[in-house]
């Protein structure tokens, strides 16, 4: 039986301003844009040849695949940053190893049938790597009731001063929760990469208990504000830190948004947090043996995300009947976990 879907997980902004009005947010790929940031740039000498592309309507991976074939090279041989949406307009770089050899002087061309825009190219020492990238800005454009909505604004600037709850966003599990439920079966029989070659089955797994972690901690009030012993995360940075006793500046630093507490990524490994944040992980994972149980035997290692987020260099205008949103967000952190405080949306 298939599960209930999307799950009520708790909202940040529903106590205070009630449901959030019905709103429209990719009526098409353009009203989703989607921009990676680096922070650094390409050297412009070296075995990889790095493509600053943008693609419409298309996935990361089969991106990777048109390009391996336009540069008649192995998908294994192309590297990316991160995962974009594929219902947007995105722009990220790939790199391309074409050690002693140049990339086909015709490679534009040979993307000129597909929805693949070539921008730029640069030549750099090393393959990209996976969560290089420092945070992606996002563009979107939105409809519907939301734009007349009275509460707009206070909404707005309650999520630009308080942050974001943390969640995993709906395409992360497939239309109807589907990816979760293949997650569920591949664990139950045993993982295998065979069956699972990205690792996205493991990952919505993770995804879904963190969501499970992150509900229970709003519910308890205490999502956004550390308590002792926890570990902590340094806002836009993978760096963590025990609390230990929780004082008034550490207290202040959580409401300047400089500090975050963190939930678990389950896997293999203890779980380096206070008693108070473990037991509520401990309860997710009671209620979730078969996932938890099924990460461990595949052998991923434990990990912590924070709980909040916050918007960087956030914006809102109107125009044209419709309202348009600017703000970026650290890699791994979801625009729909954003849009989901905005707006009523059969998939948030």
């Amino acid at each position: 039986m298939s599960e209930p879907w999307p799950p009520a997980w708790p909202r940040m902004l529903e106590a205070e301003f009630g449901p959030p009005p019905q709103g429209e947010y990719r009526a098409t790929a353009e009203d989703f844009r989607v921009e990676e940031c680096l922070d650094f740039t390409p050297e412009g000498e070296g075995e990889h040849l790095w493509l600053w592309v943008e693609k419409r309507d298309l996935s990361t991976l089969e991106l990777v695949r048109r390009l391996a074939r336009a540069c008649e090279v192995t998908p294994r041989d192309i590297g990316y940053a991160g995962m974009k949406d594929r219902l947007a307009v995105t722009r990220q770089w790939l790199s391309v190893h074409l050690p002693g050899r140049q990339a086909p002087d015709d490679l534009a061309e040979r993307l000129a049938d597909t929805p693949v825009t070539l921008l730029d190219q640069q030549r750099h020492p090393r393959k990209l790597k996976r969560g290089v990238h420092r945070a992606n800005r996002f563009t979107l454009r939105l409809s519907g009731a939301v734009v007349d909505d009275p509460q707009l604004e206070a909404r707005w600037q309650r999520l630009v001063e308080g942050g974001v709850p943390n969640y995993f966003g709906p395409q992360r599990f497939g239309h109807e929760g589907r990816n979760l439920s293949k997650a569920r079966a591949i664990l139950a029989k045993g993982w295998r990469k065979r069956d699972d070659r990205e690792g996205m089955l493991l990952s919505t797994a993770r995804s879904y208990l963190f969501n499970q972690l992150l509900a229970r901690r709003m519910a308890a009030g205490d999502w956004a504000t550390p308590v002792d012993g926890e570990l902590l995360v340094l806002d836009g940075t993978a760096s963590q830190f025990a609390s230990k006793v929780v004082d008034a500046e550490l207290l202040e630093r959580a409401r300047q948004l400089d500090v975050h507490p963190s939930g678990a990524l389950w896997g293999t490994g203890e779980a380096a947090t206070s008693a108070a944040a473990l037991a509520h992980e401990l309860a997710i994972i009671a209620a979730e043996p078969e996932l938890a149980e099924g990460l461990v035997r595949a052998g991923v290692r434990m990990g912590r995300r924070p709980l909040r987020v916050r918007l960087a260099d956030p914006r809102l205008s109107h125009d044209d009947g419709a309202l348009t949103l600017k703000y970026s967000l650290p890699r791994g952190a979801f625009a729909t976990a954003v849009l989901r405080e905005l707006i009523s949306h059969p998939t948030l």
